[in-house]
């Protein structure tokens, strides 16, 4: 990379750890400059408006979550392993390698009714997360491991749930049960969809 897209990768980092605290509505230029030390013309010439810069997030982030997330869990073995790879790598997302949690989560519950690109953006990267886990449901069946009529959306909305929970408990209520309960969750969903044993 040249050294300005280096200091644009540098910048959009700081965005998302300063967007997952205050929320997409909170992070403008001005936040962003005072956070970065940097000027806002500066910021400006990078990101020409406020929308621009947290659609600009939102795409630094998805990639992050498919370098951190989606494909080391798709080197995991596949079907059952595979799914737990994915939840693991998800967990730790939410919890501990985002400063203040998954910026993803922090955006819907801000962008869930307000119409424009920053809601587009976040509704593709949210609609491409739950397929890959579908997919990766699927592998489960093709190995055996998940029953043949399991439905694999049906699992990665269940899943995500989990996920909610987990955010919730960990980040909002402090609750130190959080992660077993997550991966206590995690258990009870692939026992149910499971083949039944001769």
């Amino acid at each position: 990379m040249s050294k300005g897209d280096d200091t644009r990768e540098a910048i959009l980092d700081q965005a998302i750890g300063l967007a997952s605290r205050v929320g997409m509505h909170g992070l403008t230029i001005g936040s962003l400059a005072a956070q970065s030390r940097l000027s806002k013309s500066g910021l400006f010439a990078h990101f020409r408006s406020k929308e621009s810069l947290q659609v600009q997030v939102l795409d630094h982030a998805a990639a992050m979550f498919v370098d951190g997330v989606v494909r080391p869990a798709l080197a995991a073995p596949r079907g059952e392993p595979r799914v737990r790879e994915l939840f693991e790598r998800w967990l730790g997302w939410c919890g501990g390698d985002q400063p203040a949690g998954c910026v993803f989560i922090v955006a819907t519950s801000e962008f869930d009714d307000e119409p424009g690109p920053v809601r587009d953006r976040l509704v593709r990267a949210q609609r491409d997360w739950m397929e890959t886990i579908a997919t990766v449901f699927r592998t489960g069946i093709t190995e055996g491991h998940f029953r043949a009529d399991a439905d694999p959306d049906q699992f990665g909305h269940d899943l995500y749930g989990v996920i909610l929970a987990y955010h919730h408990a960990h980040r909002l209520l402090r609750d130190p049960r959080a992660e077993r309960r997550a991966r206590s969750a995690l258990d009870r969903l692939l026992d149910a969809a499971r083949p039944a044993r001769p």
